[in-house]
């Protein structure tokens, strides 16, 4: 999915009908937050805090409908993985391909993450 030759542009990719993504980089990150939302839709404890932290930041439901991807800019460097108040986080700046709903949580723009 990092492979340059299989992009193609949003209205390409929409008219195929096939799940939407974007490849990390060039200034754009995600804060991907796995498992954090009931089946209410209602932000554990812990995504509510970084919900808090990056209030303004655009904010997409995750393809699961159990996650939350926070988008903002972002310097290129190594992704992460962390347990954080009993919530596993995840970050991510470069080479990593995350799937895009357009299922919008929290309206807002790319804010610094």
């Amino acid at each position: 999915m990092t492979d340059p030759s299989t992009w193609s542009t949003h209205a390409a990719a929409s008219a195929t009908g096939a799940p939407l993504g974007f490849v990390l980089g060039d200034g754009i990150g995600c804060i991907d937050l796995d498992g954090c939302l009931d089946e209410h839709g209602i932000p554990n404890e812990a995504a509510r805090t970084l919900l808090a932290y990056y209030e303004g930041s655009y904010v997409e439901v995750s393809p699961s409908g159990h996650g939350l991807h926070i988008w903002g800019t972002a310097a290129p460097q190594r992704g992460f993985k962390r347990m954080w108040r009993g919530q596993r986080i995840e970050f991510y700046s470069q080479g990593r391909y995350i799937t895009v709903t357009e299922n919008v949580y929290q309206d807002g723009t790319l804010a610094p993450l």
